[in-house]
């Protein structure tokens, strides 16, 4: 298989064999995946979307008819979902897929659960590379579904263009279970579950996450966080979502906000790769004899390669 001519003509077998030699740890793999996304530039007409909330807030059942919002428009959806990976066994379920059934049926739509790997900040440490792989087969929206709220879990706010924080009522104290730091980076929070005897509780909490954002700063500058409520199950609330998030990347590439932030993301992403694979100590040599910032400048603009840099090193 021609992995470049296939992922080229939008198939999503050769996508999902990429996102498996991206994953990979061996050395040839990730020479191949290097050289691979070396040959595409990177697309800045996409949505990258991060969905997050605690465990049992119903983020599979929610991203299946959001992303179904996308598809009836006639744009391709990705789903990237991450899923926890045990400490025992190094195991993961990947059952996002199964949970999305419908989604996974349509044509122009592609759901890949891969396991965190234990690592820190609600994605894996190759989800940047996966979201680049759906970007060069052509899909339109990629959506990263995190492992589940927490402290780390703010790192995928260095991935997308704009977060989602899906929350429930009934949940105890919500400051303390999502964390401060993750409301502050929400663009958009929405109260689960509004259906049935729920109503009402959706409705207090709704109340709840306003007066809390009210004191917030903006998001990105540009955007004052907002807060909605949805229903899976009666499908209430998703074609709103989906309104208000076309209507964020509108308002971020109008002001310029959406090319600077996907800047600062890639250099945030290659400085933390680097140090994640050369070590503290060989990361701060060339931290402090300024080789770094070099190094960042000639990965951007194409004169060198990431993986081969950190051969070299």
């Amino acid at each position: 298989m021609n992995i470049y001519n296939e992922l080229k003509n939008k198939n999503n077998k050769a996508l999902s064999k990429a996102i498996t030699l991206a994953e990979s740890t061996l050395e040839n793999d990730q020479r191949f995946i290097s050289n691979l996304l070396s040959k595409f530039p990177e697309k800045q007409n996409t949505i990258r979307i991060g969905v997050t909330g605690i465990p049992g807030v119903g983020k599979s059942s929610f991203i299946e008819k959001f992303g179904q919002t996308f598809i009836n428009q006639g744009k391709s959806v990705a789903v990237l979902a991450i899923d926890p990976s045990s400490e025992k066994t190094s195991g993961s379920i990947l059952g996002d897929k199964s949970r999305m059934e419908k989604l996974s049926l349509e044509k122009n739509a592609f759901i890949r659960p891969s396991a965190n790997n234990g690592v820190l900040g609600g994605v894996s440490n190759k989800t940047r590379d996966c979201i680049l792989l759906c970007e060069a087969a052509g899909y339109d929206i990629i959506i990263i579904e995190t492992v589940g709220v927490g402290q780390s879990e703010t790192t995928v706010s260095k991935l997308v263009d704009i977060m989602l924080l899906l929350t429930i009522t009934g949940a105890g104290d919500q400051l303390q279970a999502i964390k401060r730091g993750i409301i502050e980076l929400a663009h958009l929070i929405i109260v689960t579950k509004d259906d049935g005897d729920n109503q009402m509780k959706a409705k207090q909490t709704l109340i709840e996450f306003r007066n809390i954002i009210s004191i917030n700063p903006p998001v990105d500058e540009i955007w004052l966080p907002k807060v909605l409520k949805c229903s899976s199950i009666n499908n209430n609330g998703i074609d709103e979502i989906n309104t208000i998030v076309n209507q964020f990347n509108n308002i971020a590439r109008r002001e310029d906000s959406f090319i600077k932030k996907r800047k600062k993301q890639e250099i945030f992403w290659l400085k933390k790769v680097l140090k994640d694979e050369l070590g503290n100590k060989k990361y701060s040599k060339l931290k402090e004899s300024k080789k770094l910032e070099d190094i960042i400048k000639n990965i951007i603009s194409g004169k060198d390669d990431l993986f081969n840099i950190i051969q070299e090193y």
